[in-house]
């Protein structure tokens, strides 16, 4: 036992990010950043406690009903900036909002997206050194977060669930990756005989560790944030990640805890030299092709943001 919560003792190795929409519940963890995805934000914009700010955005968009796609595009669009913007009012650091995921596929409409959203948060009075644009790993997120990294517009690529989607990420110059653990544990119990994991030998946990050391053997200025965790296990393992973004649950049963925190990850201590080469384009395609993990994991979180911006489009017409 110390005289530490593991939460307290975590945050002097890394850097603690909320992964939530819920202010009060940021504003109770002191984190340093935050992350919202359409998941997240669908769940918050319905609390009761957040309707003005629901009714404030419908009214700034629109007069009556809404009527037109393009209305309701510019009402996500103003949603999502509006919940960032309060959630920068609780931490010192960052926030990550994130681009419509049918456009994974779509490095224009992407990189469109994006200046959107960084221009609505500047009308805002906030910085684009506060914001970090989050996408999904594809190929063209990738590329997209290579052109908005030139124009100073820092990437955060999320779904991101292997080697190859890191290294490519860490050569387009993104500034933070988004590797998620959980979903890839979900994986191997589903696809595997195995179904439990010792917390070192969790796959999702080993893969981040993989990617963190190779970053640092290769010295890539690229974060690694450790994401989508299922227990405080996972979390424990990835202690010294340069940020991992935690839910309010496991955030609470690491401030619950007051035993020895370990560091795990280290970039004076690396290990083996990881020896890798990434092709172009057509390699990437084919190395995510040739992992089941990653094809299924990448295409079923997409489809999931996807349905829940419909469901938050939808609750928005509805509530008019």
């Amino acid at each position: 036992m110390t005289d530490k919560s593991k939460l307290a003792q975590l945050k002097e190795m890394t850097t603690v990010v909320a992964d939530t929409g819920d202010f009060d519940a940021i504003a109770q963890y002191s984190p340093e950043d935050a992350t919202t995805n359409p998941s997240l934000l669908l769940k918050a914009a319905q609390m009761p406690a957040y309707r003005s700010l629901v009714d404030g955005v419908i009214q700034s968009v629109s007069s009556g009903k809404m009527s037109s796609d393009e209305q309701l595009s510019a009402c996500m669009d103003r949603l999502a900036v509006g919940f960032g913007e309060k959630i920068l009012e609780t931490i010192p650091g960052r926030v990550s909002t994130e681009v419509d995921a049918r456009l994974s596929f779509d490095k224009d409409g992407s990189i469109a997206k994006a200046r959107q959203l960084i221009e609505l948060y500047e009308q805002a009075g906030i910085g684009k050194e506060r914001v970090l644009i989050k996408m999904a790993s594809t190929w063209e997120g990738i590329k997209a977060a290579e052109q908005l990294e030139k124009e100073g517009i820092n990437c955060n690529l999320t779904l991101l669930f292997n080697f190859t989607q890191a290294v490519a990420a860490a050569d387009a110059g993104a500034y933070l990756i988004s590797p998620f653990v959980g979903r890839i544990l979900d994986w191997y119990k589903a696809n595997t005989d195995l179904s439990d994991y010792a917390p070192a030998d969790d796959p999702g946990v080993q893969s981040v560790t993989g990617i963190y050391n190779y970053y640092k053997q290769q010295g890539y200025n690229t974060v690694v944030m450790g994401a989508s965790f299922r227990n405080t296990d996972e979390i424990t393992e990835l202690a010294g990640c340069d940020r991992l973004t935690i839910s309010p649950q496991l955030l609470q049963a690491l401030d619950d805890d007051y035993g020895v925190l370990e560091r795990k990850l280290d970039p004076a201590n690396t290990g083996k030299k990881i020896h890798y080469q990434l092709g172009g384009e057509a390699a990437f395609r084919y190395e995510l092709n040739d992992d089941p993990m990653v094809t299924e994991k990448l295409s079923g979180g997409i489809r999931a943001f996807v349905a829940d911006q419909i469901k938050l489009e939808t609750w928005l017409r509805d509530i008019q």
